[in-house]
């Protein structure tokens, strides 16, 4: 087993291409992320996803960086560092550079790998996303997280819907059901709900399993098809679902060692048609086995206790198996390898429609337990040499083998054996066969740009013309007509298409994309030269039918001549419906198996052999209502008989008659974008559509009109209404008046008698009030006259304090000057001690000093007197004082 590091690069080789498939287990190569410097250190993986091809692997570890391996081109690229672990990833979108990642920090960013830059940052989550589910087209996601779901729209990465639920409750998951607009959400406790994506209504739910069944779902898978749902949770039982009965079918019992079921996913098959068949379980013990769940058998494991997987996940194309392991590494197992099994169906296929009731009667067991074993898938051969043969064209082959072979390892020729052997495919490998002869590309991407388109106005109310009950199949209809419309205008101005798409649509309702490239495929090349004579019918093909039926049957042609009945009653009816009115299901389907197995003319030989077959009662026909009634309604007719009569009209017709002369040969549509379709008379489908405009124009002004008549006709009608309203409430409001007129006249006579008394009533008062204002009067003069008593007697009282506070103030003042003498007598007898003093301690030499003592004492005596006159003269103002 090859094992690469990644080491501390960032691009370059993944591994060494040697025995690939054949070595041990199935492992091509383990894929390790060492650290630069110590190799016995790694970082962890921790979640895998592969691209819509298969061929890309997008993996990340719980430093955040994230690698894509090209499983092609044998090489890895380091295409982000987001320095936080990734809880989910997603490499399926629409732009196929582009991919999601979420991160512990709850958010979830979108990078493109070419550019390596961040495209968008999507937040709205509280806790930890634990998946990311991308619809059919890519454009949309489903975020989950326990507390909430969240929709974002991935062109505009705006979220569109928020799916919030109570903490007890919780969510589990919530995905998109495969190839339809159907959502499934699984709630913790095992409620599990489906709705649609338009509208978000829900459709329905899924009821309580029986009783003694019922486990905690903790895991789900759904096969390609949406037809199967798987549960697992603590457990070793699985709880299969059939999605459109919506019961429970089947209850698989694992071994004994599995008690709890981590994660399931389908095993992807080239030749089920999307009715998978294999599954993986991957349970607590770190093992992962896949199981056939149809006949219960354990096909193979992949891991071990001593190396366990953590998480798995598997390519589309059911080629690769990518685990992360639980010491952090990536194993990448061939399918191939461990199935040891090659890919091509050899005969016989109907081996497994002849054992279908025994089948059928295990099916019908509800209960059935796994054991091991090997199971053999019916169209799968063992053995690596049929693989090389397969793989490699011999150089002796010859031209018309090579276009004979189909996708999926199918044989034109030995399809067109067996069914002329058998006279129809069987019922379970139908719609496979079918999409290997028309050779459908499955262009995603495109059917998604038509889709987006929205509704064509050509079938805005479709509804109206064709009233469906079934609101799905309606919707069906209506996106696959417009989807036809975008891709060329003839679809919408043509009035049979619903016609000629709606068997189709019923048939292939759940796989919208399929759908649309039957159709497709069916009006490019079975329906060749109808549009040139647009809008008439095409009188070139019905002329073709016209020379075929004079030649096989000239007499039949005769009678219909003979009373006016023309190809457009006799053949055009069968071919714009493609017989649906005229055959039941399993007739119409076998009438497709030949019709899809032969060239483009057989479907005009067999329109001309089911007119020739019908012959008897057509001879007796001769009112016109009675042919045209014939040829919408069933009839008593053997359809193998008109199918081996048109193999006959085929081989018997002359060549320059012969409608292969005219039609080319099968071309399927293109890969990747769809053809140009304008095979039609271009300025008539223009000025059609143009016409068709106008009308509806005109059909929106003469609405826009009414309702402004009928807004002004109600607008009339209330104002009616209010005139009428105001002249009652105008006739009322004249009684009222009058009626209080009187009363006014009657309260006028009243007051009047009122107003007498009042001015009695009046006079009185106003004499008391004379007689009040003279007592107050003679009041306040005497209350004035004792005021100024009493003002004369204070001021008398002031005056006379007044003259006591200035004796007192002379008082203190003559004692002040007192006290200033005293104070002046005893610092001069303190100045007199200190002389005597420094008379007595001073010497001889001192006569200067006593100079200065002298010239002080005079000082001091000036002052004396100075204080003496200032104290005369204080005792003169105040004996002035007195006298004022």
């Amino acid at each position: 087993m090859p094992s690469r590091e990644l080491g501390g690069r960032s691009q370059g080789p993944l591994w060494a291409r040697g025995p690939g498939p054949a070595a041990g287990g199935g492992v091509i190569v383990n894929i390790t992320h060492s650290v630069p410097g110590s190799p016995s250190k790694t970082i962890r993986f921790l979640n895998v996803a592969f691209d819509s091809s298969g061929d890309s692997l997008l993996a990340g570890d719980h430093q955040g960086n994230i690698y894509v391996f090209d499983l092609k081109g044998n090489r890895f690229n380091l295409v982000q560092r987001t320095m936080q672990a990734c809880t989910a990833l997603a490499f399926n979108l629409r732009r196929k550079t582009e991919f999601l990642v979420a991160l512990a920090d709850y958010s979830i960013k979108c990078f493109d790998t070419e550019t390596k830059e961040l495209v968008s940052w999507m937040r709205g989550h509280d806790s930890s996303v634990s998946s990311i589910s991308v619809n059919g087209s890519g454009r949309y996601a489903i975020t989950t997280s326990t507390d909430t779901a969240q929709l974002w729209d991935l062109d505009t990465f705006q979220r569109k819907r928020k799916l919030n639920v109570r903490h007890s409750v919780g969510i589990q998951k919530v995905f998109f059901l495969p190839l339809s607009n159907t959502i499934l959400s699984c709630f913790k406790d095992n409620s599990v709900f489906a709705w649609e994506f338009d509208t978000l209504h829900c459709k329905y739910q899924l009821p309580t399993p029986v009783e003694g069944s019922a486990l905690l779902y903790k895991s789900f898978a759904v096969t390609r098809d949406g037809r199967i749902f798987v549960a697992g949770g603590k457990s070793n039982h699985l709880h299969l679902w059939c999605l459109e009965s919506k019961q429970l079918i089947k209850i698989i019992q694992m071994p004994t060692k599995v008690r709890a079921v981590r994660h399931l996913e389908f095993l992807p098959d080239s030749f089920d048609g999307g009715s998978n068949q294999v599954l993986g379980v991957l349970s607590q013990d770190n093992i992962m086995r896949f199981i056939n769940i149809e006949t219960c058998k354990l096909l193979f494991a992949i891991g071990t206790h001593e190396e366990g997987i953590s998480t798995a996940a598997i390519s589309p194309s059911g080629r690769y198996i990518a685990s992360v392991m639980e010491n952090g590494s990536v194993n990448l197992y061939s399918v191939q390898a461990l199935t040891q099994e090659a890919n091509k169906p050899p005969p016989p296929q109907f081996k497994v429609v002849e054992d279908w009731p025994k089948c059928k009667s295990e099916a019908n067991k509800l209960t059935m337990k796994v054991t091991s074993g090997r199971s053999e898938r019916p169209w799968k051969p063992k053995g690596n040499k049929i693989q090389t043969r397969l793989l490699k064209v011999q150089a002796n082959t010859s031209l018309e083998n090579k276009e004979n072979e189909l996708p999926g390892g199918l044989n034109k020729k030995r399809l067109q054996a067996l069914l002329k052997g058998y006279g129809e495919y069987p019922a379970k490998y139908r719609m496979f066969v079918w999409r290997s002869l028309l050779q459908l590309p499955e262009n995603h991407l495109a059917f998604s740009s038509l889709i987006d388109k929205g509704t064509h106005s050509a079938f805005v109310n479709i509804q109206n013309e064709y009233p469906i009950k079934s609101r799905k199949l309606l919707r069906v209809l209506q996106r696959t007509l417009s989807a036809l419309a975008h891709w060329s205008a003839i679809f919408g101005e043509t009035p049979y298409i619903p016609l000629l798409a709606f068997p189709f649509v019923k048939l292939f309702q759940n796989n919208q994309l399929i759908c649309f490239e039957v159709v497709a495929t069916v009006v490019v090349n079975f329906c060749q030269h109808w549009f040139e004579y647009f809008p008439n019918p095409p009188v070139n093909v019905l002329s073709m039918m016209e020379n075929i039926l004079a030649h096989h049957d000239n007499e039949l042609l005769q009678h219909f001549t003979k009373y006016n009945v023309t190809s457009q009653v006799y053949a055009w009816p069968l071919l714009e419906t493609l017989f649906s009115e005229v055959l039941t299901r399993e007739e119409w389907l076998k009438v497709f198996d030949n019709i899809f197995s032969n060239h483009p003319s057989y479907f005009l030989m067999l329109v001309v052999a089911y007119i020739v077959c019908s012959r008897a009662p057509l001879l007796h026909c001769n009112q016109r209502q009675d042919f045209e009634y014939f040829f919408h309604h069933r009839n008593n007719l053997d359809i193998n008989v008109v199918i081996k009569e048109a193999y006959h009209f085929m081989e018997a017709t002359p060549p320059d008659i012969h409608p292969q002369r005219v039609l080319d040969d099968f071309i399927p549509l293109t890969k990747g974008q769809y053809p140009v379709f304008n095979k039609y008379p271009k300025f008539i489908v223009d000025y059609q559509t143009q016409e068709w405009e106008r009308i509806r124009q005109d059909e929106i002004e003469y609405l826009r009109e009414r309702q402004l008549m009928h807004e002004l006709e109600a607008k009339a009608q209330e104002q009616k209404a209010e005139d009428e309203a105001w002249y009652r409430k105008q006739e009322l409001l004249r009684e009222a008046e009058e009626q209080r007129r009187k009363m006014l006249l009657e309260e006028e006579k009243k007051l009047a008698e009122q107003r007498q008394k009042l001015a009695a009533v009046k006079r009185e008062l106003k004499v008391k009030e004379l007689q009040f204002l003279d007592a107050s009067r003679r009041r306040f003069l005497k209350y004035q006259q004792d005021q100024r008593q009493m003002e004369l007697k204070r001021l008398d009282d002031e005056i006379a304090r007044k003259a006591s506070m200035r004796e007192q103030e002379t008082a203190a003042t003559v004692q002040d000057v007192e006290v200033r003498r005293m104070e002046l007598e005893s610092q001069r007898q303190l100045f007199e001690q200190h002389l005597i003093k420094d008379q007595e301690s001073s010497t001889q030499g001192m006569k200067e000093e006593i100079d200065a003592n002298r010239r002080k004492a005079d000082l001091e005596d000036h002052i004396v007197q100075r204080l003496m006159e200032t104290d005369r003269e204080e005792k003169q103002k105040a004996q002035m004082l007195k006298k004022i």
